[in-house]
């Protein structure tokens, strides 16, 4: 058995080369020993070829290429553990058409081949999607409305059925592609002379000419009308996410599919809430007193006003969770919380007798009524002392 050839050599490249070296060398052998660009040695072209694919099977792909590094031959199991040639470093079906393998090849720059072969005129083709947006309160993302947006998109013209032709005239075939739809261009390259397949023209690819065309849609079979559409915004939408209505985009081609209309949603901020998933937060004011001695307070949720309890002794920055009372999910029929942060609000603006009631109110307290405040100085003791 012969002894296999560098990976490396094979490429003509240097065992630190990057990645696009290794395709840019690949790129190269097989542009200079692909066997349909030389077919009076296609034999020979087509073992070098294997060899070919094979080393840059291996140096293309980091794990493979550590292996070889490393270990050598052994270690990647040659061919038959790449998936051999089967198809010319990932060409379909062996060598196949000229222009398929170009294009693999080199990015598509010689055109035609399969692509343009299934992108017929002729064949049902799929509407374009129509993207739009719409602007709803938070208020009305919570509770979910029902909207009539106006849109424009492409429908099946009504005066010709969609057949494009005036009267259902009759159609010629095209003398240009005779048919086809597609011609036949030839042109030099880096490469040689190299043919390839372009819609015709005259047509439009069709393969057909309307010898009387519609005046309403001027041959297309389509036309650009206004159409007002029942959007139904579900409760718990949030702002930026987009709601996909199938059907209602640009109507198919040749009998192909309506394509969809989606409608992306901008959701207003509230003057009191704020979200975080499907959980609805606020903050509301208390007094001094109402913090010291406790109060009961009405709180704002989405459903409405509710009673609340503060607790003697509150806290500022306080956080309270209402179960149950945040934003129904978008899926299912659970809802968030609410979550109430209170935070005391220091009185300004003291008259003088305010002030000394203020002062003669202090001066009755001592440390056990402030407990974090003869903790934190009782610590600062500590560190100093």
């Amino acid at each position: 058995m012969a002894e296999k050839r560098d990976y490396y050599e094979i490429l003509g490249i240097q065992k630190g080369a990057g990645e696009d070296e290794i395709k840019k060398a690949y790129k190269k052998a097989a542009r200079e020993n692909h066997p349909d660009l030389h077919p009076e040695n296609r034999e020979e072209c087509e073992e070098k070829m294997k060899d070919i694919n094979e080393a840059y099977s291996v140096l293309s792909d980091p794990e493979k290429r550590q292996r070889y590094d490393q270990f050598g031959h052994d270690a990647v199991g040659g061919a038959d553990g790449m998936g051999g040639m089967g198809g010319m470093g990932g060409f379909p079906g062996g060598y196949g058409d000229m222009s398929d393998i170009l294009e693999n090849l080199f990015g598509g720059i010689f055109g035609g081949g399969s692509t343009a072969r299934a992108n017929s005129a002729n064949a049902p083709r799929r509407g374009k999607d129509i993207n739009t947006g719409i602007n709803i309160s938070f208020m009305e993302a919570c509770t979910g409305k029902t909207q009539e947006i106006s849109i424009g998109h492409m429908e099946k013209c009504a005066a010709c059925g969609g057949s494009g032709s005036e009267d259902n005239a009759a159609t010629e075939v095209c003398p240009d592609c005779h048919g086809r739809g597609t011609i036949k261009v030839t042109q030099q390259t880096m490469i040689g002379v190299v043919s390839q397949s372009k819609p015709c023209p005259h047509c439009s690819g069709k393969g057909t000419i309307i010898k009387n065309p519609c005046q309403k849609c001027r041959g297309a079979g389509r036309v650009r009308v206004q159409k007002k559409v029942n959007l139904t915004v579900p409760a718990g939408i949030d702002d930026g996410q987009t709601l996909r209505v199938s059907g209602e985009g640009d109507c198919g081609i040749n009998g192909g599919p309506a394509g969809n209309l989606n409608v992306s949603v901008s959701v207003r901020p509230h003057p009191i809430f704020s979200r975080e998933g499907y959980d609805v937060h606020c903050e509301i004011p208390i007094t001094y007193a109402q913090a010291v001695m406790g109060d009961e307070i009405t709180v704002p949720t989405i459903d409405g006003n509710v009673k609340f309890n503060i607790a003697e002794g509150t806290q500022n920055g306080t956080r309270t969770r209402l179960k149950g009372k945040g934003i129904k999910h978008l899926q299912r029929d659970a809802r968030g919380d609410q979550y109430v942060k209170l935070y005391i609000e220091v009185p300004k603006n003291l008259s003088k007798k305010q002030k000394e009631l203020l002062k003669e109110f202090e001066s009755s307290l001592n440390e056990k009524n402030y407990a974090k405040r003869k903790g934190f100085f009782d610590k600062l003791k500590d560190i100093f002392s």
